[in-house]
């Protein structure tokens, strides 16, 4: 047993060959580089779900300010309403006295 660990250390003591660096470095490459692709794919499906998202978020946000402009115009009908039924009555009562 020790004799084969003398041989494993003897070996990792060694630096691989040019060629076989070269190789290991070519698959480090790639598999860096795969990686990296997918990363990128994933991101730009997650980008295209947040410009979904965000464009229907938007919509919802156009309604909800045209609602809130329709709402607005019909309290400020309903408070010159008011104002002019306020302004009728007080004149109702001046001219009694």
């Amino acid at each position: 047993m020790a004799s084969s660990s003398q041989q494993v250390d003897a070996q990792s003591l060694h630096p691989p060959a040019p060629e076989e660096a070269e190789s290991l470095l070519s698959s480090l490459v790639y598999d860096l580089s795969q990686q990296v692709q997918m990363a990128m794919e994933n991101m730009l499906k997650m980008i295209n779900e947040i410009d979904q998202n965000s464009s229907g978020i938007m919509e919802e946000v156009e309604k909800c300010k045209g609602s809130a402009l329709e709402r607005k115009k019909s309290l400020e009908e309903e408070k010159d309403q008011f104002q002019k039924a306020a302004y009728t009555v007080l004149e109702m009562l001046n001219t009694r006295e």
